[in-house]
This record gives C-alpha cells, sequence and structure tokens, in this order.
C-alpha cells in the first residue's frame, strides 16, 4: 500500500482552538506524524466569547492526562452544573436546564414520561428541578465530585466548568511545548499553494520568514485566513433563523456567593450571559443589531453587572453560520474560522473539542483521500446544523411580545427537524436523541418544558406503573435528591480545598 505519512503540520492561529489543537496532536499522535508547528502573533487578538463548557470538555482534559485541580487552578475556573435560563419563556421565568438526567428511567420506560403522567399540566417551569441533583445543588451555590456512593445520585454528578479562556490557551501552549510542538511568532502575510493542485503549500510571515508543511488547521478566527481567503470555502449564514449578530463583553468584580451554573437573562433585543470565575465574573450581551443600537445594548449591559466593570466592553461582530466546507484539500478549519453559533449553550468550545475529535478520527496522509475530506464536511455539518436547532429552539419557544425581536423569532419559519421535534412532543412528550446529535433528550425536555410547551398527554407506556405507584417513585426520588443536595458542600468552600488559584486560596500553605 502506497502511504505517505504526513511530515510537517502547521496550525496557524493560538488562542483556545490552536493551542487545543495542538495539544491534542501532540498527546494523543506523539509525534509519529511528524512536526507541529504553531504560528500566532500577539499582534492579534484572539477572541473569547464564551469561558463555559458542557461536559464534554472534562472528556477531553482526561485524554490529554490533566490533572483536574491543577487545570482548574491555572485557569482560576469554577464547577458548572447547568445554565439558569431567565425571561425567555415569558417575563419572570426562570428555569435550570441541568447537567445530567431528572429522576431515573423505570421498567424501561423514561422518567419524562413518568413526570409527564404524574403531574399533569399542574406545575411550573421549575417543577422539573426537585428531580435533579445538579438543578437542586446550582440553586444553593454547591458542587461536589461524584463519589463511591453505590446508587446515590452522588455517584453520577455530571459538571463542567468556567474559565478563562486566555489562562486555558496559555496552560495547553504549556503543555503543548513541553510534548515538542514549535510555537513561531509571526504575523501572516501570505499563503501559497501548489500552482497545479491548489493545496496550500506554506505560509510567508512579515518578516519574509516561509514556513511550508503538509497539513494546515485554521485557527485564525472569523477571518478564516486559510479556509476562507485562500481557498473560498463559503459560508452558510444562518441570521434569518438567529439574527443576534453582535455581542459586548466586559468583566466584574466577583459577588457572592460563587454559583455554579451559567445564567442567561432575556432581554428585548438579545440575552446577557454571566459566568463566574474565581477571581472576577464573566458577562456580555448577544444582540441583534437590527434592533437595537450598540450604545443601547451597551448601557444595559454595564446597569445590569453584579459587581464593578473591570475595564471598557469589548465589542465583537459575528454572523451565525459555518463553512461550507470545513476542510479543503490539505486545510481543516477549527474554532471560529470554521463557523460560529452564539455561546447561549456553551458550545464554542466543544464544537472546537469536536472538530478536533473528527480530525483525529480521519487523520490524513499526503494523499489527502476525498472520501475521508467528504465524511469530515458531512457530519461536521450534522453537528453544527442540530446545535443550531437547539439554540434556535430557545427562541421560537417563546410567548414573548413585548418587541419587535421577540415577534420575529417567535412566528418565524423554523428548520423543519426542530418543527418536527417540537411536534412530536407537543403530542405525548416525546422526544429522541438522533443519530449522533450533541443534545440529549434530557436537554431538550428541560428547554422545552423550562418554556412552557406543554404536551397534550403523556406517553402510554408509562402505565406500566399504577398512578399510585408512579407517586410513590417519584416522591422517593425528589427525597433522595434533596438530600443528596443538602450533604455537598458550598462551591466557594470545595473550591478553596481543592483547587483555589494560588493568590486567591485562603488556606494555602
Amino acid at each position: 500500500m502506497d502511504h505517505a505519512p504526513i511530515r510537517k503540520t502547521v496550525i496557524v492561529g493560538g488562542g483556545t482552538a490552536g493551542w487545543m489543537t495542538a495539544a491534542a496532536l501532540s498527546k494523543i499522535l506523539q509525534g509519529n506524524v511528524g512536526a507541529i508547528e504553531l504560528v500566532e502573533s500577539e499582534q492579534i487578538g484572539t477572541i473569547g466569547v464564551g469561558e463555559a463548557t458542557i461536559p464534554q470538555i472534562a472528556t477531553f482534559n482526561r485524554t490529554l492526562g490533566i490533572d483536574e485541580n491543577e487545570f482548574v487552578r491555572a485557569t482560576k475556573g469554577t464547577f458548572k452544573l447547568g445554565i439558569e435560563f431567565v425571561n425567555w419563556g415569558q417575563k419572570g421565568d426562570r428555569y435550570i436546564h441541568p447537567f445530567g438526567p431528572y429522576g431515573l428511567d423505570m421498567e424501561g420506560v423514561s422518567f419524562h414520561a413518568y413526570f409527564l403522567k404524574h403531574h399533569g399540566k399542574a406545575y411550573d417551569r421549575q417543577t422539573p428541578e426537585q428531580y435533579s441533583l445538579q438543578a437542586m445543588a446550582a440553586r444553593q451555590a454547591k458542587f461536589m465530585r461524584p463519589v463511591n456512593a453505590g446508587n446515590s445520585p452522588l455517584s453520577k454528578i455530571a459538571y463542567a466548568f468556567h474559565f478563562d479562556a486566555g489562562l486555558y490557551a496559555k496552560f495547553l501552549r504549556e503543555f503543548s511545548e513541553k510534548r515538542g510542538v514549535k510555537r513561531t511568532e509571526g504575523k501572516v502575510v501570505g499563503v501559497n499553494q501548489v500552482a497545479e493542485t491548489g493545496f496550500i503549500r506554506s505560509i510567508t510571515l512579515e518578516d519574509g520568514r516561509e514556513i511550508d508543511g503538509d497539513l494546515f488547521i485554521d485557527c485564525t478566527g472569523f477571518r478564516g485566513l486559510l479556509i476562507e481567503q485562500t481557498l473560498k470555502a463559503g459560508y452558510n449564514h444562518w441570521k434569518h433563523w438567529l439574527p443576534c449578530d453582535r455581542a459586548a463583553a466586559v468583566a466584574c468584580t466577583k459577588t457572592s456567593p460563587l454559583l455554579s451554573y451559567t445564567r442567561s437573562t432575556a432581554h428585548e433585543f438579545g440575552w446577557q450571559w454571566r459566568i463566574p470565575l474565581q477571581h472576577r465574573t464573566g458577562n456580555g450581551m448577544v444582540y441583534a443589531s437590527d434592533h437595537v443600537a450598540d450604545d443601547v445594548a451597551v448601557e444595559r449591559l454595564l446597569s445590569c453587572l453584579d459587581g464593578e466593570a473591570i475595564g471598557d466592553p469589548r465589542l465583537l461582530q459575528f454572523e451565525t453560520g459555518h463553512r461550507r466546507k470545513f476542510w479543503d484539500k490539505n486545510c481543516v478549519a477549527i474554532g471560529l474560522s470554521a463557523g460560529f453559533l452564539e455561546p447561549l449553550e456553551s458550545t464554542s468550545i466543544h464544537l472546537i473539542q469536536s472538530g478536533i475529535s473528527k480530525l483525529l478520527q480521519m487523520f490524513p496522509d499526503r494523499h489527502f483521500r476525498q472520501a475521508d475530506i467528504d465524511r469530515y464536511n458531512r457530519v461536521t455539518t450534522f453537528e453544527y446544523e442540530r446545535v443550531r436547532d437547539f439554540i434556535i429552539l430557545h427562541y421560537n419557544a417563546t410567548q414573548r411580545d413585548d418587541s419587535d425581536f421577540w415577534n420575529y423569532v417567535r412566528t418565524m419559519q423554523i428548520p423543519d427537524y426542530l418543527q418536527d421535534k417540537i411536534d412530536l412532543f407537543r403530542s405525548y412528550g416525546r422526544v429522541f436523541r438522533e443519530n449522533e446529535e450533541l443534545f440529549n433528550d434530557t436537554s431538550w425536555f428541560a428547554v422545552m418544558i423550562g418554556q412552557n410547551i406543554r404536551p397534550e398527554g403523556y406517553d402510554a407506556v408509562a402505565d406500566v406503573l399504577s398512578p399510585e405507584e408512579t407517586a410513590r417513585r417519584l416522591n422517593e426520588i425528589r427525597a433522595v435528591i434533596a438530600k443528596s443536595a443538602d450533604h455537598m458542600p458550598l462551591q466557594s468552600d470545595f473550591i478553596a480545598q481543592t483547587c483555589a488559584a494560588e493568590e486567591l486560596n485562603p488556606v494555602a500553605g
């Protein structure tokens, strides 16, 4: 067999995407496919729209062999049990989309079916939280890692992190350089292609240096220096479904208690994020410029901070969507160069991780077989579209009519896939995870129930348990969840004892 291993991989751009890619390739490939060089310029700033994650990031860190306490300490991170949504269904509504399941399946039947059977329509949007350890603990600003406790909910705590994305990139840079990744400082001013094939041969830096490679990974952010400016991959725009196209971001001083969840608060022209870190709180306003002026959005953001602003807000412009080709010829786009979905469900860093994982599954040799490239593009497009649909759900499943923005998203025509999901849930509360889509049935259930979509009935298979037995078991589940949450320490105490940043640790030494 004619095998032509990759001799050199060039990653263009640093930040979270570049250094996550460098760390994963250097750890997993271990130098068996040639050298890895990352080129970045300190003249070009990086964008960290989101500092919140979903549980899959823990898998990424474990794959790299990273000590979790060391990671949290270095990034001044905190732990995350879910996301609270405020004012999304109606003004005044609030619910938590938790990690981990509600209750437990019984007799082979989904817990969601028993919930709907038992409660009928006599519940509010917070009732499901009584059956989720993560939601109950989050409400009390608590956290602990899973422990060996048999069938207790404490043995299955699902969690993610909030962290400073800049510190995470720095952490991964040190990790990568220890494993042989070469970092080159320089601004790219030219991309050189092979005339006959259009493949990228090398990049040229501002000082005249030329860096060649076999595989090029574009981590240059929105501009897509390689994938778009050079290879003209094209872009699928989704502004008609997701009209928010700008964000203002600013940190503020931290406040107590140290919450163990991200908060998303809807405003009449978009929404605001709140992300608690050990040393500060990250805040941002995501908004639609067609519906509000920049200065008005920034003023609203500053007026809604929990603490004193640290510096001036940074303004970012974006358009939701993705490249028509994530991988073209010998170039793969990872991170913002691949596409952008607003950070409503903290998927930005996950999509970086997922792109890296798919690349490793189909890592090429110098032949760059088209079948592998096509599959990469196909499955990555599927993932972006399914995450897109889940985010659209938050906007479309609303009863708000207090602004042109909400009237538009509430009444717009949505993708058929999403409409089918909603219609299926409205009938008997059924929701299924299709193929390899990111969000599972618990996530869909949480948002649909949280934003007041009420099924007409419940799944008939839930009648396998009598109403009396269903009530008894659900009461027992609520009691166990409440007792387990009571057992958990405050997140601030847990961090102080295990992984506080050195300059913030009151028990250090």
